[in-house]
């Protein structure tokens, strides 16, 4: 497989929001393996927000390590958000009886619930 198409993640922590990036292939492997742990060993997180705009192709074992993720965030009492699924991400979902599973917003949504409640204050119009 070329390495330009591995899943590739990037993890950025704001307080207690975490967003993570991913692009290329989130397919059954060691780079998938990796994505799970990562996230895994995040603490303190009372959002985490998975933008998956960028990923390729998803596999069971993608979706597996989703489940997982999602299994993880409960237990940590962290609401998880996937963010900006392509079109057939979310036809693969949806064939799965996914949709109900995961809570998918698109970018406008997540940029919301990232912004601190006193910017979003400051910037309201009255």
């Amino acid at each position: 497989m070329n390495r330009h198409m591995e899943l590739q993640y990037q993890v950025e922590c704001l307080q207690d929001i975490a967003v993570v990036s991913c692009s290329g292939r989130m397919v059954r492997g060691a780079a998938l393996d990796n994505f799970r742990r990562s996230i895994e060993q995040l603490e303190r997180v009372r959002v985490l927000v998975l933008d998956v705009s960028e990923v390729e192709q998803i596999d069971a074992g993608g979706l597996g390590a989703l489940l997982l993720v999602r299994r993880w965030a409960m237990q940590k009492s962290a609401k998880l958000k996937l963010v900006n699924p392509p079109v057939f991400f979310r036809r693969i979902l949806e064939a799965t009886h996914l949709t109900s599973v995961f809570e998918i917003s698109s970018l406008k949504e997540a940029i919301c619930i990232l912004q601190a409640p006193e910017r979003a204050a400051r910037f309201a119009i009255a």
